[in-house]
This record gives C-alpha cells, sequence and structure tokens, in this order.
C-alpha cells in the first residue's frame, strides 16, 4: 500500500496550492516533497545501509532547495510563510 495516496496528495495541494487540482504550485511541490523526505527519513532511521534510498532522499533535498531558493526570489512573503507553515530550517 502506498505511503502517499490519491486523496493524501490532494489534501496536501488543497492546503498549501490553493485547490487540489492545482498541482504545479511551488507550495504544494515543496509541501508534497518535505512529505516525501520525511517518510524517507523514517525509513532510513531504520534501514542504515540502504544506499539506493540515501541517494534518493538527497535528490528530493536538493530539489526541495532548488525550489525553495526560486519561490525565495519570486515570493519572499510566500517564502517566509511557507517555511512557518512546514517548520523548516532556514
Amino acid at each position: 500500500m502506498p505511503y502517499l495516496t490519491t486523496e493524501k496528495k490532494a489534501s496536501i495541494f488543497a492546503a498549501f496550492g490553493g485547490k487540489a487540482t492545482n498541482t504545479g504550485s511551488i507550495e504544494g511541490q515543496i509541501a508534497l516533497l518535505t512529505e516525501r523526505i520525511s517518510h524517507i527519513s523514517k525509513h532510513l532511521q531504520k534501514n542504515k545501509h540502504d544506499h539506493s534510498t540515501q541517494r534518493g532522499l538527497m535528490q528530493m533535498v536538493g530539489q526541495r532547495k532548488r525550489l525553495l531558493t526560486y519561490l525565495q526570489k519570486h515570493n519572499l512573503t510566500g517564502y517566509r510563510a511557507l517555511i512557518e507553515k512546514l517548520g523548516l530550517r532556514k
């Protein structure tokens, strides 16, 4: 069973992207990546030698960092609100 169902993704995009169908919003993409990163981090705490998953996690963290940089350049108030809402340190 997948950990991110269609309903869960729709609720994330509804909470952060405005509408559930607005899957292209930067805020929604960052929130979805944050959810995936936290899930994979829990997996890696139990499975320390899963190197391929660790590599995938690093790629997701890099993608989220690039999206956050883009958001910071184009919408500073939205960036600050998003990191506060997600609880990210920056």
